[in-house]
């Protein structure tokens, strides 16, 4: 495991971040929270642009828990079948959005814990949505931020939790809200699990990953 950054360096890591681009955004598409939380927890062992194909057409009939339960299981299931495991993602959309509509009056809930109880919704879907809608600095560490949060040691950590740790204890505060998604977009596009492009890294020079490609 990468041994840890110091302070200094994180930030001028963070402020080269914030310099070439001050506004990181996700890459899910969705039209409100609703539809954030259902994109998010399709997500998982997908890409987003796989994702975004199959509920672009999706979200334009049903952008709301209700109108997701008069399209039905069914309707669900064709409208996501080329995402992995969508038989089950189906299942957890319809519990989500009738536990949605039961509960909550058809509102998506804003506490982690509440969002948590969601079928489908776990910590890392329910940070992706608190930063992302809410505006929390939450953080959702996948297979991008882990990977990079140990290669270059802003945030190491044996496992997600461990990461999630770090990267709220040593990131500094004013970059906290926009961290999440400079990680994802770095390691999704530069900090690649093979071949990881540092001659293009903005970071080279203060990152501690010893197996550079320069």
């Amino acid at each position: 495991m990468a041994k840890q950054l110091d302070y200094h360096t994180i930030r001028a890591i963070f402020e080269r971040f914030h310099a070439a681009e001050a506004e990181p955004k996700g890459e899910l598409e969705h039209v409100n929270v609703y539809t954030l939380v259902v994109a998010v927890a399709l997500s998982a062992q997908a890409t987003d642009a796989g994702v975004n194909k199959a509920t672009r057409e999706l979200f334009k009939i049903a952008d709301t828990p209700q109108k997701m339960l008069d399209l039905g299981l069914e309707g669900v299931t064709e409208h996501i079948k080329t995402i992995g495991l969508y038989r089950n993602k189906a299942k957890n959309v319809i519990k989500m959005s009738q536990m949605l509509v039961d509960d909550y009056g058809g509102e998506v809930p804003n506490s982690r814990a509440a969002l948590q109880s969601l079928p489908g919704v776990g910590r890392k879907t329910a940070n992706v949505v608190l930063n992302m809608w809410w505006g929390q600095p939450a953080q959702a560490v996948d297979t991008h931020i882990f990977r990079f949060g140990n290669r270059s040691g802003v945030a190491p950590g044996k496992d997600v939790d461990a990461v999630e740790r770090a990267i709220e204890d040593h990131i500094p505060a004013d970059f906290q809200l926009h961290a999440h998604h400079w990680m994802i977009l770095h390691g999704r596009y530069i900090c690649v699990a093979r071949k990881p492009k540092c001659a293009a890294c903005l970071i080279r020079d203060l990152c501690m990953f010893e197996d550079k490609n320069l």
